[in-house]
């Protein structure tokens, strides 16, 4: 009879936990997220916050985010707990920025405990002139892996499988190629998300897709080149000649993308 062998939970400091993962499950070559849990670590984000820096630059990939998207989580931290201690911290207009996100995280949980059986089905049909059966089921795996030939693109989908995290705008970035470049469902990248996020949850993951896939809003998100270069800092290789096809106008793009749209048809 086989008798399960117990594993050891108490650990002298992070370091002795990692070596202890890769003993225990042969990953030698390991990726390990620099993010770290417990109510510590979720304080010490709480005191670092500069909401003044947050409200102007938080949709740059280098801008003053609050990484407490993990502790929320998972519950170390409380939406409702948060927005009122800083209250007493900040004035209106300067929290206005980060309340408001909150209130998107609220309103997306909302929706989802109203209807929880629509999380994974189309709210409204595409607005791209491209009905659903069009866009195909399965993540291609050179999305998967990274190795779609694409700087900016591959550099993104490199941290998301290393740190289990990217910035919000790069999330956006990431479902605009998948959905819009690729034609590939969002339910297939909504998936691939929840698979690597450390902060993964199912109503603003999946919601957040749809809005960029337009089956939860007026019209489909695109980015182009222009746009990446404005917000990536020193982030990503923009100036790589494989981003090329994210090079021109938005009506360019809107044309090569969605071309029913442009005809009628």
């Amino acid at each position: 009879m086989m008798t399960m062998q117990r594993m050891t939970t108490d650990f002298p400091d992070r370091a002795s936990l990692i070596v202890y993962l890769q003993a225990t499950t042969g990953v030698q070559d390991m990726q390990v997220s620099s993010i770290q849990g417990g109510a510590r670590s979720a304080k010490q984000k709480i005191a670092q916050l500069d909401l003044e820096a947050y409200r102007h630059d938080r949709n740059h990939l280098t801008g003053h985010v609050s990484g407490l998207s993990p502790y929320i989580r998972h519950g170390l931290i409380s939406i409702s707990d948060l927005v009122k201690d800083l209250a007493a911290s900040y004035p209106s207009d300067v929290r206005a920025r980060f309340v408001q996100q909150c209130a998107w995280r609220d309103y997306f949980q909302r929706v989802h405990q109203a209807d929880p059986c629509q999380v994974w089905q189309d709210r409204e049909s595409y607005k791209t002139g491209f009905s659903a059966q069009v866009y195909a089921d399965e993540l291609p795996l050179d999305i998967q892996q990274a190795q779609t030939g694409v700087r900016i693109i591959d550099q993104m989908i490199q941290r998301l499988l290393s740190e289990g995290y990217l910035h919000n705008h790069a999330r956006l970035y990431l479902a605009a190629y998948v959905v819009h470049w690729r034609r590939v469902k969002w339910q297939a990248g909504a998936k691939w998300f929840l698979s690597h996020l450390l902060d993964g949850d199912i109503a603003s993951n999946n919601y957040s897709w749809q809005w960029v896939a337009s089956t939860f809003s007026a019209k489909p998100y695109i980015f182009n080149l222009e746009n990446v270069q404005r917000f990536a800092g020193d982030q990503l290789d923009v100036q790589h000649q494989t981003n090329q096809c994210f090079n021109m106008s938005y009506e360019s793009l809107s044309r090569q993308l969605f071309p029913n749209l442009q005809t009628g048809a």
